[in-house]
């Protein structure tokens, strides 16, 4: 199987690191050509204008989930034009009592070519199929539900 691998980097900007005094901004190395730069979520006092991890989490799931929905539809030869989602990862206590993302709901909407259409029954289960071939969704606790709406 395929080992897949990110360069992260963080350094320490003030004179010590101290509770609650220090920044956790940091840079995650995809490849060699792309760098994002990664944050604590915004209530934990990262920056709004850097990802996070449960961002990061929520995009995964959701990508992962459209590559594998996209794959079933065209194995069905259905002519998708376009796929959008919004995902949204919510936070709160897992069955341990401990923070965790315990839930990301996926709001995919897909457009099809004029003249194909397909019923909400159909897409559902197409949905599902995704969801259970998903990589990220398999890999996710079962503490986590996942939606899709």
């Amino acid at each position: 199987m395929s080992a897949l691998s990110i360069q992260l980097h963080w350094q320490r900007a003030d004179a010590e690191l101290k509770t609650g005094a220090h920044s956790n901004a940091h840079t995650v190395q995809y490849g060699d050509s792309y760098t994002l730069t990664v944050d604590a979520a915004p209530d934990w006092g990262g920056d709004p204008a850097n990802t996070n991890p449960e961002h990061a989490l929520a995009a995964a799931l959701s990508s992962c989930h459209m590559m594998t929905f996209l794959a079933l539809a065209a194995k069905a030869s259905w002519p998708v034009a376009s796929y959008h989602d919004h995902a949204v990862a919510h936070l709160g206590k897992n069955p341990k009592g401990q923070i965790s993302v315990t839930q990301i709901d996926l709001h995919p909407v897909v457009r099809f070519d004029i003249g194909f259409a397909i019923d909400d029954a159909k897409m559902a289960e197409i949905q599902d199929r995704a969801y259970r071939y998903c990589f990220i969704a398999n890999t996710l606790a079962d503490s986590v539900k996942i939606n899709i709406l």
